[in-house]
């Protein structure tokens, strides 16, 4: 795959000027579209056009009572729906995604249907072990369960607060804790024992990605922490860049000092991911389309 934009790309450059770019913001795991009302608010003030999708099963109220299938939903019905959502635009969209939805992200990468991918903090794919001991206990409850694979799940206030919502205030922390809602055990499974799943859902060849990327990890991340995003980069060279985000934790959309990781986000798909794309080369081991050894 050529690297940098198709034809239909090239008409549409990642920021022209003349017409309203369109980014893709894709939220993770326990979430609604309402986590990236900061980031949509920013956006929409510097003349972009965002789309916000509630990943499904995902747009019920927090306090209802979750979908009946939610519990066996796997990443691949969010990747089909936000596939179908894409093919409803004009063009392909800027892609930034929060944890699970920085996965998500990633694969539709990898799918070519993404012009550029920011990860806020991303979920690992197949072939990146998560061995952190921190991230263990923070899921410890959900993955004693029996069958957790198949029902929906929530990590206690106290788990979410010692390692998801480190860096927000005490109040901020229970106002975000209550809106949130249940997530796929079947999602939960495929992200954190992809070794297990045959369905190989998460498994991403580096040489079909072909756009720019650029991951950023709080410094504090105790659930996908700083070095597991330097893994992830492993196989992309300079078509993936990685900055870790000093004194923020996991949940970036929201915490004091989002404003600076916006503009990050906006400078990189305004300034950076053009250049990138036009320096593009494929590596001999992406050619030959080798997917990456588990590390």
């Amino acid at each position: 795959m050529q690297a940098g934009f198709d034809e239909t790309d090239r008409s549409h450059p990642i920021h022209d000027g003349h017409d309203k770019p369109v980014v893709m913001l894709v939220h993770g795991m326990w979430s609604r579209p309402h986590v990236w009302d900061n980031f949509r608010q920013f956006f929409e003030a510097r003349n972009y056009r965002v789309v916000v999708p509630a990943l499904r099963h995902h747009d019920r109220s927090p306090d209802g009572t979750p979908h009946p299938d939610l519990g066996t939903t796997s990443l691949a019905d969010y990747i089909s729906d936000l596939a179908c959502e894409i093919g409803q635009l004009d063009r392909k969209p800027l892609v930034i995604g929060h944890s699970m939805g920085g996965l998500l992200a990633h694969m539709l990468a990898a799918r070519g249907l993404a012009r550029a991918v920011i990860g806020l903090a991303p979920a690992q794919n197949a072939g990146v072990i998560n061995h952190d001991v921190r991230s263990a206990w923070i899921f410890r409850r959900e993955f004693m369960k029996s069958r957790f694979w198949a029902i929906p799940q929530l990590p206690t206030f106290r788990a979410m607060q010692y390692g998801v919502l480190n860096r927000l205030a005490a109040r901020e922390q229970e106002e975000l804790y209550a809106s949130l809602q249940l997530e796929s055990g079947r999602a939960m499974f495929e992200i954190g024992m992809w070794y297990f799943d045959s369905r190989r859902t998460t498994w991403i060849n580096p040489a079909d990605v072909a756009c720019p990327m650029l991951f950023m990890t709080g410094t504090d991340d105790k659930l996908t922490p700083l070095w597991l995003t330097q893994r992830l980069a492993e196989p992309y060279g300079a078509q993936l860049r990685v900055e870790g985000l000093k004194g923020h934790a996991h949940w970036l959309p929201a915490e004091s000092g989002w404003e600076r990781i916006a503009e990050r986000c906006a400078f990189f798909f305004e300034k950076e991911a053009s250049e990138m794309a036009r320096q593009m080369v494929a590596e001999p081991a992406r050619a030959a389309g080798q997917l990456a050894p588990a590390r």
